[in-house]
């Protein structure tokens, strides 16, 4: 679902990501800790394909977008493109499927005045992947599913249901309401019901239907997987005895709002599993990471956790060939990493003829005033402290920075011109009156996230680094605070006129 003509990666990535302290799910002792996908990685959609398993998340406005992961035994995964290129809105929970030797992403995406889902399809899994199709349909979360005359539909909010065209890529009549979801206890503390994500599964004589409630944000207690099942795609569905399947109870636990899970079969068929997102306690900053838990099928039908604690160390999968985790964050732009690890957020139409890598830089074409209209190029660390450097030349008339990014009303960070330092905090530009000059040009930028709490440093060779004289506090960074559901990312900005050119990224987990 993607086209790999657009990226690459360098030999270093292959090792290097773990090496800079990056979370990495496998022990290496047969057992894995959770996360298996650190940093903002929500919503995710699990496809089985043979031997091998490909993962999406939400990308909301990130864009090129709906990256895709790569893994052969659920615990090790690699990015290995992005489906999504042309700006649609904020791309929320997406449903990747193959269906008679086609794979198709199932997705909403809202803009401010227009929300319907949307529709792109490829012969291969690596592409090329069609332009996205709008459906012209309403509600979030789709879910694909065929019933047993072969007739296809998406399964969507609230319960909803609306058939879809035999080639997948249209729908044919109006949304009817299939569902009522499952009534949790009055006294629970939830966000809201939010009926959403239903993730559809055919598994002996049942139907299976997979969804959240309870809010994906908000509490730590709000969010859950349950279930549903019936003998016909048109109902009726009973609800599990087990439900929640996952939910968190407590605040005291290590991973908050558990929920919006799709079952999965390992690369063992005697072993099921439940791929889900959580927030991690105290760290709503982070986004909502993707977890893996296992599950068993119950002698009457049903499936519920295993028992295990996903904040402890749970046996890998059996069997599966391993591959590399990740990538490496430090980037000297020798190859494209933009839709594999790097995405602009919210840019224009034309986003793609702005940026260009040239001689060991990328150059950036300046835009807006500041982060707020610039579009920064972001990429999700998942470690809770870490440090970031880069070195970046500007022109006269430009202005450039590495920030931390939420959205466009909320960043920190430090940039420069070619009169002075500019310190951005809680989303506005504050010039520092005691530093009015800019040493140089040329600066190398180095950002400190420890556990929230901000340094900043420059230098002028990359060698003799200066603090710079203001410190920040991020912690309250995020969706509860801000709303849009996105994480607060390392970002590079190009602001002004004329091009700015980044080298030498270098990221480094801290203890």
């Amino acid at each position: 679902m993607i086209d790999a003509s657009k990226t690459s990666l360098s030999a270093s990535d292959e090792t290097i990501g773990w090496l800079e302290g990056q979370r990495r799910a496998d022990l290496g002792n047969g057992y894995f800790l959770n996360p298996i996908l650190a940093g903002d990685h929500a919503d995710p959609s699990i496809l089985k394909d043979g031997e091998d398993y490909y993962l999406v998340h939400s990308s909301f406005h990130e864009y090129p977008g709906l990256r895709l992961w790569h893994s052969k035994d659920l615990v090790n995964w690699r990015p290995v493109g992005s489906a999504l290129h042309s700006n649609v809105g904020s791309v929320w929970a997406p449903d990747l499927v193959k269906h008679e030797g086609r794979y198709y992403i199932y997705f909403p995406a809202l803009k401010p005045d227009y929300l319907s889902n949307y529709v792109i399809w490829a012969e291969r899994v690596d592409g090329p992947c069609s332009e996205p199709i709008d459906l012209k349909v309403g509600h979030i979360d789709p879910g694909h599913a065929v019933g047993e005359d072969g007739r296809r539909y998406l399964f969507l909010s609230a319960g909803h249901r609306v058939e879809l065209t035999k080639d997948g890529l249209a729908v044919r009549g109006g949304v009817t309401k299939v569902y009522d979801g499952w009534e949790y206890p009055g006294d629970w503390v939830v966000e809201g019901f939010a009926q959403e994500g239903p993730k559809m599964l055919w598994r002996g004589d049942y139907y299976y239907m997979v969804l959240a409630e309870g809010g994906t944000a908000g509490p730590p207690t709000s969010h859950m997987v349950i279930a549903a099942r019936s003998r016909s795609i048109d109902g009726p569905w009973e609800n599990s005895p087990y439900n929640p399947v996952v939910r968190t109870a407590s605040p005291k636990e290590t991973w908050w709002s558990k929920g919006h899970g799709t079952l999965v079969e390992g690369p063992d068929p005697q072993q099921w599993y439940l791929v889900y997102h959580a927030y991690e306690n105290g760290f709503y900053t982070l986004g909502r990471h993707t977890l893996l838990e296992p599950v068993v099928w119950t002698e009457d039908g049903w499936f519920t956790s295993a028992g295990y604690d996903v904040a402890q160390p749970i046996p890998k999968p059996r069997g599966g060939f391993q591959i590399p985790h990740g990538i490496s964050f430090s980037d000297d732009f020798s190859t494209n990493k933009v839709g594999v690890q790097w995405s602009f957020h919210n840019p224009a139409e034309d986003y793609v003829g702005r940026y260009r890598h040239e001689n060991g830089s990328l150059v950036i074409q300046g835009k807006g005033e500041s982060p707020q209209d610039c579009s920064p190029l972001c990429f999700h660390a998942g470690e809770q402290a870490y440090q970031v450097e880069v070195e970046i030349e500007i022109v006269e008339g430009a202005q450039a920075g590495l920030i931390l990014f939420y959205n466009e009303k909320l960043y920190a960070g430090l940039g420069f011109d070619k009169e002075r330092f500019i310190l951005h905090v809680y989303g506005a530009s504050n010039p520092w009156s005691s530093m009015a000059k800019s040493p140089a040009l040329i600066m190398h930028l180095r950002l400190v996230n420890d556990r929230h709490v901000v340094s900043l440093f420059y230098s002028t060779d990359g060698q003799a680094w200066k603090r710079y004289p203001s410190g920040l506090e991020v912690s309250g960074y995020h969706h509860n605070v801000a709303g849009g559901f996105f994480s607060l990312r390392p970002a590079l900005y190009a602001a002004g006129k004329g091009e700015v050119r980044f080298r030498n990224v270098r990221y480094q987990a801290l203890p």
